[in-house]
């Protein structure tokens, strides 16, 4: 129950960097065809199954 292994912890920041919203520029770029990010998660109702 203690420290975090090198994997676990490079696998959590991927997913934090996915966690991200897309950025305003996207969006005007494409004239609104893409809005939101399909990556995007809630901590509260999905759960993330990482395993190291």
């Amino acid at each position: 129950m203690g420290k975090k292994s090198q994997k676990k912890k490079a696998q959590l920041g991927r997913k934090l960097k996915q966690n991200r919203r897309i950025p305003v520029l996207a969006t005007l770029r494409t004239h609104r065809r893409v809005q939101s990010n399909r990556m995007q998660r809630s901590w509260r109702n999905k759960k993330l199954r990482i395993k190291g």
